[in-house]
């Protein structure tokens, strides 16, 4: 049957190779990859999958689902195709899309004959405000045993994982007066939040090593000689673990009222951004995916890094098991975000890496549909690590 699978893949490459040069050519942002999410759903459509756009009040997003109609477990595939401002496809979303839509379809050849359903969820706005968030607070993955994304970067390396983050935005409300006839009549915001970098920087010292936090003075005054009356940062805070971070971000709320205390300004604190959680990947399935994508032509895969990046997968993998391996695309120098990061997906290096990809899921789907003790183990695996 995997021999089948591989030739399943084989003749929908040049298309799903298409579908992703075209999607670099015309790159969309968060939230606004109309076409793109065209091109994907039509393409799921033309292979029997039941299509429902618009899904947890996202336009962009999708749920495309084949089912067999026979007893079995449910795989979903999660496809990102937002692209970067500026840079275009700089983190290969190009890739990730056509990459899940292609294992879906593919595993939909074969799901007749093994039972169980195929699920490919389209998640928009990774970059900035990811869909998986309220996806997973919407029970989207309650139906589902196992989720899967594969991300393209210079090497192969193992699913590892991620860090916590929240995006907060602190603004501050001060008394606008002349600068220099009636300073006292003022009351200055920006001082507030330089104030508020100050105690970050402070807190610096006091906190674990895997914690990052970063930030911007997004409004800072009008003019020299005004008193500025508002003044805003925005900060990620970062950390390994969700627990951990929220205590950090306590910290960092009390730094940012401190602030306005100092001065005599007003605070509003909100997130500007969803929260990301941790990323937990399911070991068993990571090593499972690691064995076919070696099947898929794969010579070598590095250990997993030490997450200092937040994805959105994150918070899938909370609810249900779950992996977020890299693919190489043959380049080990390659910085992600990037345009030659992006130019490198429509190389023969990336349409390999595109069709290497598709193969490695949709045969790690293929066996947790046919092999009961690779699912037990890997939801035992699940419930133990909550």
């Amino acid at each position: 049957m995997k021999s089948q699978l591989k030739q399943d893949v084989d003749q929908l490459a040049k298309e799903l190779i298409a579908i992703s040069d075209d999607l670099y050519n015309h790159p969309e942002l968060g939230d606004q990859e109309f076409e793109s999410m065209k091109k994907l759903v039509k393409l799921l459509e033309q292979h029997h999958f039941v299509v429902e756009t618009d899904i947890v009040g996202r336009p962009t997003a999708f749920r495309a689902t084949y089912d067999s109609n026979k007893p079995g477990p449910t795989i979903a595939f999660l496809a990102e195709y937002d692209a970067l401002p500026g840079i275009g496809h700089g983190c290969g979303h190009n890739l990730i899309g056509t990459m899940s839509v292609g294992a879906g379809i593919s595993l939909s050849k074969r799901v007749d004959q093994v039972g169980g359903k195929i699920v490919v969820l389209g998640t928009p706005a990774e970059e900035t405000n990811g869909a998986k968030v309220p996806m997973a607070e919407a029970n989207v993955f309650e139906d589902i045993d196992v989720a899967m994304m594969a991300h393209p970067n210079g090497v192969s390396s193992r699913s590892g994982t991620s860090l916590a983050m929240d995006a907060i935005e602190f603004a501050y409300q001060g008394k606008t007066s002349h600068a220099a006839t009636s300073p006292e009549e003022g009351i200055n915001a920006l001082d507030s939040v330089i104030q508020l970098f100050n105690g970050i920087n402070a807190l610096r010292q006091h906190v674990k090593s895997d914690v990052r936090i970063h930030g911007i003075i997004a409004e800072g005054g009008v003019a020299a000689n005004v008193v500025p009356e508002r003044a805003v940062a925005q900060f990620y805070i970062r950390a390994k673990e969700r627990s951990y971070l929220n205590e950090v971000v306590e910290k960092v709320k009390a730094i940012a009222e401190a602030a306005a205390k100092m001065t005599g300004a007003t605070l509003a604190m909100r997130p500007y951004e969803l929260s990301y959680d941790d990323m937990r990947t399911n070991e068993t399935l990571s090593e499972a995916f690691n064995q076919n994508l070696i099947e898929a032509g794969e010579t070598t895969i590095y250990p997993a890094d030490k997450g200092s990046g937040s994805i959105d997968m994150g918070n899938v993998s909370q609810v249900v098991p779950a992996i977020h391996p890299y693919i190489g695309l043959d380049k080990p120098e390659l910085i992600a975000h990037t345009q030659a990061f992006a130019d490198q997906t429509i190389t023969p290096a990336g349409h390999q890496t595109l069709v290497r990809g598709v193969l490695a899921l949709a045969l790690t789907g293929y066996d947790v549909l046919t092999d009961k003790a690779l699912l037990s183990q890997i939801k035992v695996e699940f419930e133990r690590g909550i």
